[in-house]
């Protein structure tokens, strides 16, 4: 039985379970593939963030970046790519640099870089969520960052200052989110009805897009008129969130899950046993990755039933 993993993270809110998206890609990857990962949330109450988040912990092994964390917990048996063809594996590949081509700046540019989101929506959040002194220092040091991320990949020629860097990134922002939009189709998931590694970047990706509550939407606009990729976004907050559209916990959830916890916490201590007095048995088979039933969709598109860096 693998050790016990803890993942340290940024917190949710506007109905997610993290503003961030590497944290967001690596909680999504985990529900996907079953990894047990005991989650700690950034707040005043936990220490200060001394790193890149988030960060995953094993026993004496520590993992930052969210390729290296999947890559990990595939290594535990973990694996949410079990049945993709290696033609499907090579689209995945494809589709993350994609994303982070043309989505990752102006994802960054709408958090971190358009003065009126930062002023009123990620400054004093991130800052609510950093002790003090830290907080007057580190939501200014990500928003620098993200601009010389930006600068680098696309103020090269012939695009030379920020308004003209500032129109290029979102063209491609949209065109990336129209792409998606014609691969998704239909399907419940980007290879059927069962989510994979590309669904985990996605959904980090989209979601805070999609849910963060800014002034200036100009990219939120744009995804709101593709509405695969919004019920992309809703089924798997509902599905493997347990969150409903509106972001709240069905009623009794925080306690079910709660012993479900317990439960998996003895059944681990008694497969370590187990482990030790029979070598033979560290030999597991691969996990397949958790199938949940489709959920079907009423008229309208409503529901009937109830890597490298990607951001500073």
């Amino acid at each position: 039985m693998a050790a016990p993993m803890e993942l340290s993270c940024w917190g949710g809110d506007w109905g997610l379970p993290s503003l961030h998206p590497e944290s967001l890609t690596v909680m999504a990857y985990a529900k996907f593939s079953g990894a047990p990962l005991t989650v700690n949330t950034v707040n005043n109450s936990w220490r200060a963030p001394k790193g890149d988040l988030p960060v995953l912990v094993s026993e004496d092994i520590v993992i930052s970046q969210p390729a290296k964390i999947l890559n990990f917990l595939r290594k535990q048996k973990y694996n949410a790519d079990y049945d993709l063809s290696a033609k499907q594996g090579a689209d995945t590949l494809a589709y993350i640099a994609l994303l982070e081509e043309k989505l990752l700046p102006a994802l960054l540019h709408t958090f971190w870089i358009e003065a009126e989101n930062y002023c009123s929506v990620t400054k004093p959040w991130f800052a609510s969520k950093i002790a003090f002194p830290l907080s007057l220092y580190l939501p200014g040091k990500m928003s620098r960052e993200a601009l010389n991320r930006i600068l680098l990949t696309k103020g090269g020629p012939p695009l030379y200052s920020l308004t003209e860097v500032e129109a290029q990134i979102y063209r491609d922002a949209k065109e990336c989110l129209n792409l998606l939009s014609k691969r998704l189709g239909t399907s419940q998931f980007f290879f059927g009805d069962t989510p994979t590694t590309l669904d985990a970047f996605v959904f980090g990706f989209l979601a805070p897009i999609y849910k963060v509550c800014f002034p200036r939407v100009q990219l939120q606009e744009h995804l709101k008129q593709l509405p695969n990729l919004c019920r992309f976004c809703d089924d798997i907050l509902t599905c493997y969130f347990r969150l409903t559209v509106s972001g709240h916990s069905p009623a009794g959830q925080d306690t079910a899950d709660a012993n479900l916890q317990k439960l998996t916490q003895l059944v681990n201590k008694e497969s370590n046993l187990i482990e030790k007095m029979d070598d033979n048995l560290r030999k597991s088979p691969q996990h397949p990755p958790r199938k949940l039933t489709m959920l079907k969709l009423a008229a309208g598109g409503e529901e009937s039933s109830p890597m490298s860096r990607l951001s500073p």
